[in-house]
Protein backbone atom coordinates (compact mmCIF):
# COMPACT_ATOMS: atom_id res chain seq x y z
CA UNK A 1 0.00 0.00 0.00
CA UNK A 2 1.53 3.34 -1.14
CA UNK A 3 2.26 6.09 1.65
CA UNK A 4 -0.60 8.34 2.10
CA UNK A 5 -0.98 11.71 3.94
CA UNK A 6 -2.15 10.87 8.02
CA UNK A 7 -2.12 13.76 9.40
CA UNK A 8 -0.55 17.36 9.76
CA UNK A 9 0.60 18.91 13.43
CA UNK A 10 -0.16 22.29 14.41
CA UNK A 11 1.96 23.73 17.73
CA UNK A 12 -0.52 26.04 19.69
CA UNK A 13 -0.51 27.78 23.35
CA UNK A 14 -3.50 27.27 24.34
CA UNK A 15 -5.87 23.83 23.24
CA UNK A 16 -9.27 25.01 24.33
CA UNK A 17 -8.79 28.49 22.84
CA UNK A 18 -8.01 26.89 19.36
CA UNK A 19 -10.73 24.43 19.66
CA UNK A 20 -13.14 27.78 19.52
CA UNK A 21 -11.39 29.34 17.15
CA UNK A 22 -11.09 26.59 14.72
CA UNK A 23 -15.15 25.77 15.40
CA UNK A 24 -16.06 29.43 14.16
CA UNK A 25 -13.73 28.97 11.25
CA UNK A 26 -16.49 25.98 10.51
CA UNK A 27 -14.63 23.16 11.20
CA UNK A 28 -15.73 20.23 12.93
CA UNK A 29 -13.40 19.94 15.98
CA UNK A 30 -13.37 16.81 17.81
CA UNK A 31 -11.34 16.14 21.18
CA UNK A 32 -8.72 13.81 20.78
CA UNK A 33 -7.35 13.20 24.29
CA UNK A 34 -3.91 12.98 26.17
CA UNK A 35 -0.91 11.18 25.53
CA UNK A 36 0.75 8.83 28.34
CA UNK A 37 3.61 9.90 29.42
CA UNK A 38 3.80 13.20 27.76
CA UNK A 39 2.55 16.54 28.78
CA UNK A 40 0.72 17.02 25.91
CA UNK A 41 -3.16 16.40 24.65
CA UNK A 42 -4.99 17.49 21.23
CA UNK A 43 -7.98 17.78 19.26
CA UNK A 44 -8.56 16.47 15.58
CA UNK A 45 -10.37 18.47 12.48
CA UNK A 46 -10.96 14.92 10.54
CA UNK A 47 -11.56 15.06 6.77
CA UNK A 48 -13.44 13.14 4.18
CA UNK A 49 -10.29 11.89 2.32
CA UNK A 50 -9.22 10.62 5.87
CA UNK A 51 -5.92 13.05 6.64
CA UNK A 52 -6.62 15.11 9.33
CA UNK A 53 -5.40 18.58 11.50
CA UNK A 54 -3.40 17.54 15.01
CA UNK A 55 -4.38 20.44 17.34
CA UNK A 56 -1.49 19.65 20.07
CA UNK A 57 -0.82 22.20 22.93
CA UNK A 58 1.16 21.26 26.47
CA UNK A 59 0.04 20.86 29.87
CA UNK A 60 3.60 21.72 31.38
CA UNK A 61 6.68 22.58 29.71
CA UNK A 62 8.73 19.64 27.80
CA UNK A 63 12.10 21.53 26.68
CA UNK A 64 13.11 18.12 25.61
CA UNK A 65 10.66 17.58 23.02
CA UNK A 66 11.35 19.35 19.05
CA UNK A 67 7.58 20.70 18.62
CA UNK A 68 7.44 22.33 22.06
CA UNK A 69 11.00 24.08 21.37
CA UNK A 70 9.54 25.27 17.63
CA UNK A 71 6.47 27.04 19.58
CA UNK A 72 8.82 28.63 22.05
CA UNK A 73 11.03 29.91 18.99
CA UNK A 74 8.70 30.65 16.31
CA UNK A 75 5.06 30.99 17.70
CA UNK A 76 2.28 28.98 17.05
CA UNK A 77 1.77 27.15 13.53
CA UNK A 78 2.96 24.08 11.29
CA UNK A 79 5.21 22.44 13.33
CA UNK A 80 5.00 18.32 11.41
CA UNK A 81 3.16 16.01 9.19
CA UNK A 82 2.84 12.35 9.33
CA UNK A 83 2.21 9.75 6.58
CA UNK A 84 0.37 6.52 6.73
CA UNK A 85 2.54 2.93 6.87
CA UNK A 86 0.66 -0.18 6.57
CA UNK A 87 3.23 -1.24 8.88
CA UNK A 88 5.75 1.14 10.34
CA UNK A 89 8.45 -1.74 10.81
CA UNK A 90 8.29 -2.98 7.10
CA UNK A 91 8.60 1.13 5.99
CA UNK A 92 11.36 1.30 8.13
CA UNK A 93 13.08 -2.20 7.02
CA UNK A 94 12.30 -1.27 3.00
CA UNK A 95 13.56 2.68 3.63
CA UNK A 96 16.67 1.47 5.16
CA UNK A 97 17.86 -0.82 2.13
CA UNK A 98 16.88 2.34 -0.05
CA UNK A 99 19.88 4.09 2.00
CA UNK A 100 17.21 6.30 4.22
CA UNK A 101 17.66 5.55 7.99
CA UNK A 102 14.13 5.87 9.90
CA UNK A 103 14.65 6.20 13.97
CA UNK A 104 12.03 3.53 14.93
CA UNK A 105 9.37 2.12 15.24
CA UNK A 106 8.58 3.71 18.44
CA UNK A 107 5.62 2.89 20.64
CA UNK A 108 3.26 5.61 21.09
CA UNK A 109 -0.23 5.90 22.08
CA UNK A 110 -3.50 8.21 23.09
CA UNK A 111 -6.34 8.10 25.97
CA UNK A 112 -9.48 9.24 24.29
CA UNK A 113 -12.21 11.73 26.46
CA UNK A 114 -14.38 8.67 26.55
CA UNK A 115 -11.22 6.33 27.86
CA UNK A 116 -10.92 4.28 24.76
CA UNK A 117 -7.01 3.05 24.51
CA UNK A 118 -4.98 3.90 21.35
CA UNK A 119 -1.69 2.77 20.30
CA UNK A 120 0.68 3.24 17.18
CA UNK A 121 3.87 3.24 16.20
CA UNK A 122 6.03 5.70 14.22
CA UNK A 123 9.20 6.19 13.00
CA UNK A 124 11.09 9.32 12.92
CA UNK A 125 13.13 11.28 10.04
CA UNK A 126 16.51 12.33 10.13
CA UNK A 127 16.01 15.59 8.77
CA UNK A 128 12.85 17.96 8.81
CA UNK A 129 12.53 17.89 5.31
CA UNK A 130 11.11 14.55 5.80
CA UNK A 131 7.59 13.98 7.51
CA UNK A 132 7.28 10.90 10.65
CA UNK A 133 5.62 8.06 9.98
CA UNK A 134 2.66 6.88 12.19
CA UNK A 135 1.38 3.38 11.52
CA UNK A 136 -1.86 2.46 14.03
CA UNK A 137 -1.84 -1.25 16.26
CA UNK A 138 -5.46 -0.47 17.49
CA UNK A 139 -7.99 0.06 14.46
CA UNK A 140 -7.61 3.48 12.69
CA UNK A 141 -10.85 4.29 13.17
CA UNK A 142 -10.56 4.43 16.49
CA UNK A 143 -7.98 7.29 16.16
CA UNK A 144 -9.20 9.18 13.58
CA UNK A 145 -13.13 9.52 13.77
CA UNK A 146 -15.38 8.85 10.71
CA UNK A 147 -18.93 9.51 9.94
CA UNK A 148 -20.31 12.88 10.80
CA UNK A 149 -16.85 13.81 12.47
CA UNK A 150 -15.77 13.91 8.80
CA UNK A 151 -18.22 16.84 8.01
CA UNK A 152 -17.71 20.56 8.51
CA UNK A 153 -20.16 23.37 8.25
CA UNK A 154 -17.16 25.31 6.10
CA UNK A 155 -17.54 22.15 3.45
CA UNK A 156 -13.57 21.45 3.81
CA UNK A 157 -13.61 17.68 2.20
CA UNK A 158 -9.65 16.87 2.51
CA UNK A 159 -5.79 18.87 2.15
CA UNK A 160 -5.28 19.84 -1.37
CA UNK A 161 -1.42 20.56 -1.20
CA UNK A 162 1.15 20.99 1.80
CA UNK A 163 3.80 23.28 0.78
CA UNK A 164 7.32 22.67 2.37
CA UNK A 165 10.80 24.53 1.96
CA UNK A 166 13.78 22.57 1.66
CA UNK A 167 17.22 23.99 1.05
CA UNK A 168 18.88 21.15 -0.91
CA UNK A 169 15.79 20.53 -3.05
CA UNK A 170 17.95 17.54 -5.00
CA UNK A 171 18.83 16.30 -2.03
CA UNK A 172 15.48 16.32 -0.35
CA UNK A 173 13.66 14.29 -3.36
CA UNK A 174 16.68 11.66 -3.04
CA UNK A 175 15.49 10.68 0.60
CA UNK A 176 11.62 10.74 -0.27
CA UNK A 177 12.04 8.33 -3.27
CA UNK A 178 14.14 6.42 -0.98
CA UNK A 179 11.07 6.78 1.96
CA UNK A 180 8.73 6.36 -0.87
CA UNK A 181 9.90 3.98 -2.95
CA UNK A 182 8.23 3.38 -6.16
CA UNK A 183 5.09 1.94 -6.04
CA UNK A 184 2.96 1.12 -8.85
CA UNK A 185 -0.85 1.31 -9.81
CA UNK A 186 -3.68 3.77 -9.46
CA UNK A 187 -3.33 6.13 -6.92
CA UNK A 188 0.99 5.61 -6.64
CA UNK A 189 2.99 7.57 -4.95
CA UNK A 190 4.82 10.12 -7.64
CA UNK A 191 7.90 12.13 -7.22
CA UNK A 192 8.13 14.64 -9.80
CA UNK A 193 11.24 16.23 -11.09
CA UNK A 194 12.51 19.94 -10.43
CA UNK A 195 11.15 22.90 -12.13
CA UNK A 196 12.58 26.41 -12.08
CA UNK A 197 10.29 29.06 -12.45
CA UNK A 198 10.78 31.52 -14.58
CA UNK A 199 11.45 34.84 -13.57
CA UNK A 200 11.19 34.01 -10.08
CA UNK A 201 14.32 32.83 -7.48
CA UNK A 202 12.38 29.03 -6.86
CA UNK A 203 12.80 25.62 -8.02
CA UNK A 204 10.02 23.62 -6.77
CA UNK A 205 8.75 19.73 -7.15
CA UNK A 206 5.93 17.84 -6.44
CA UNK A 207 5.13 15.03 -4.71
CA UNK A 208 1.68 12.96 -5.54
CA UNK A 209 0.89 11.66 -2.22
CA UNK A 210 -2.69 9.92 -3.26
CA UNK A 211 -5.65 12.80 -2.78
CA UNK A 212 -2.75 15.21 -2.02
CA UNK A 213 0.10 17.01 -3.13
CA UNK A 214 3.57 17.66 -1.37
CA UNK A 215 4.80 20.64 -3.38
CA UNK A 216 8.66 21.39 -2.12
CA UNK A 217 10.33 24.63 -2.80
CA UNK A 218 14.17 25.60 -2.47
CA UNK A 219 15.89 28.87 -3.79
CA UNK A 220 17.48 29.18 -6.95
CA UNK A 221 21.62 28.59 -6.58
CA UNK A 222 23.20 31.89 -6.41
CA UNK A 223 20.06 33.91 -5.29
CA UNK A 224 19.91 35.80 -1.94
CA UNK A 225 17.29 35.50 0.34
CA UNK A 226 16.76 39.40 0.71
CA UNK A 227 13.03 40.21 0.15
CA UNK A 228 12.37 36.81 -0.86
CA UNK A 229 10.03 35.31 1.55
CA UNK A 230 10.61 31.72 1.16
CA UNK A 231 14.16 32.78 1.58
CA UNK A 232 13.52 34.20 4.97
CA UNK A 233 11.09 31.49 5.89
CA UNK A 234 14.28 29.12 5.14
CA UNK A 235 16.76 31.73 7.20
CA UNK A 236 14.90 31.83 10.31
CA UNK A 237 13.52 28.04 10.46
CA UNK A 238 15.14 26.18 7.89
CA UNK A 239 13.44 22.79 6.32
CA UNK A 240 10.16 21.80 7.16
CA UNK A 241 6.08 22.41 5.98
CA UNK A 242 4.64 26.08 5.87
CA UNK A 243 1.19 26.15 3.97
CA UNK A 244 -1.69 24.19 3.23
CA UNK A 245 -4.30 24.42 0.68
CA UNK A 246 -7.49 22.67 1.44
CA UNK A 247 -10.56 21.44 -0.99
CA UNK A 248 -13.79 22.51 0.19
CA UNK A 249 -16.80 22.46 -1.41
CA UNK A 250 -18.89 25.95 -2.51
CA UNK A 251 -19.70 28.08 -5.36
CA UNK A 252 -17.58 31.05 -4.15
CA UNK A 253 -13.87 31.65 -3.63
CA UNK A 254 -12.86 32.16 0.06
CA UNK A 255 -10.15 34.41 1.44
CA UNK A 256 -7.37 32.40 3.60
CA UNK A 257 -8.77 32.83 7.47
CA UNK A 258 -6.55 35.32 9.44
CA UNK A 259 -3.92 33.81 11.46
CA UNK A 260 -4.52 34.90 15.00
CA UNK A 261 -7.52 32.35 14.49
CA UNK A 262 -5.80 29.91 12.62
CA UNK A 263 -2.72 30.10 15.21
CA UNK A 264 -0.12 31.07 12.88
CA UNK A 265 -1.18 27.97 10.11
CA UNK A 266 -1.22 29.21 6.50
CA UNK A 267 -4.27 27.97 5.51
CA UNK A 268 -5.91 28.86 1.96
CA UNK A 269 -9.31 27.32 0.33
CA UNK A 270 -9.81 25.65 -3.25
CA UNK A 271 -13.26 25.38 -3.80
CA UNK A 272 -15.34 23.21 -5.76
CA UNK A 273 -18.78 22.56 -6.73
CA UNK A 274 -20.00 18.63 -6.46
CA UNK A 275 -21.50 16.75 -9.72
CA UNK A 276 -24.65 17.04 -8.25
CA UNK A 277 -24.48 20.89 -7.54
CA UNK A 278 -23.12 21.96 -10.33
CA UNK A 279 -25.95 20.01 -12.06
CA UNK A 280 -28.39 21.58 -9.63
CA UNK A 281 -27.39 25.25 -10.44
CA UNK A 282 -27.39 24.51 -13.82
CA UNK A 283 -30.61 23.31 -14.14
CA UNK A 284 -32.20 26.41 -12.09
Amino acid sequence: MPLSLDHIVIAVHDLEATIADYTALGFNVQRGGDHPGRSTHNALVVFADGSYFELIAWKTPAPDERWWQLLQRHGEGIVDFALLPESTARTVTEAAARGLALDGPLDGGRVRPDGEHLRWQTARPPSPDLPFLCGDLTPRALRVPEGEARVHPNGTTGVASLALAVRDLDATLARYRALLGAPEGEGATQVGGVVSLPGGRTRLALITLGASTLVLSSMRAGLGAQGDALGQRLALRGDGPYAIVLRAEGPDERLAPDLALTHGASIEFDTFLSPARRLERTSR
